[in-house]
């Protein structure tokens, strides 16, 4: 039996993202096969955005917050949630910013730079990193990366790959996922890894 020093889950983030990846069996193989989908993700991550985008349009409680200044962005704001449209600067900033994360997981190596990076999405969306005025409900964020998981999902069934190469995709972007999700939610719980973040 491994010993895990629960207290450290909290205070070190790669000593946490270890842990959780050896739990899950995401590993070496996962992250080939996740690097190896780069070619055929790349080109469609546009489509993706824009289809992440639709979706957080389509409902006024993930839309109004793209209201609030995001970290990052200097240009003009817009007036209100009615006003905002997806062709705004800020939304296109923000656009830019989740084709990048994308295109991120897909060809970076996971390392401890892309573990942080990981643990900065989450925590951006907090009033701890990035913009003070923009707090993301953590029930919002949990929407979200269902939506992205689902879209993940159909886009490797809609591959063409042979059953087996089809699974075991699935499951490495499964397991990926679920590696990010918890680098969020970690961001909202109330305890020792709010002040170590």
């Amino acid at each position: 039996m491994e010993h895990i020093d629960e207290g450290r889950l909290e205070t070190d983030l790669e000593y946490r993202f270890g842990y959780l990846a050896g739990f899950m069996g995401f590993g070496e193989e996962d992250i080939a096969i996740i690097h190896g989908a780069a070619e055929v993700l790349g080109p469609i991550v546009p489509q993706l955005v824009d289809a992440v985008y639709d979706k957080l349009f389509s409902y006024d409680a993930t839309k109004r917050h793209f209201v609030p200044r995001q970290s990052g962005y200097e240009g003009e704001l817009p007036e209100n949630i009615d006003a905002l449209e997806q062709d705004h600067e800020q939304i296109e900033f923000r656009k830019q910013h989740l084709g990048r994360y994308l295109v991120a997981l897909v060809t970076k190596p996971y390392d401890g730079k892309l573990v942080a990076y990981l643990d900065m999405v989450g925590k951006i969306h907090t009033p701890k990193a990035g913009s003070k005025a923009l707090d993301v409900p953590l029930v919002q964020m949990n929407a979200l990366m269902g939506f992205v998981a689902d879209a993940f999902l159909a886009t490797i069934a809609s591959l063409g790959l042979d059953h087996d190469a089809e699974v075991r995709t699935q499951r490495a972007f499964s397991k990926l996922l679920w590696l990010q999700n918890d680098l969020i939610n970690r961001h909202y719980a109330a305890g020792p890894e709010t002040a170590s973040a």
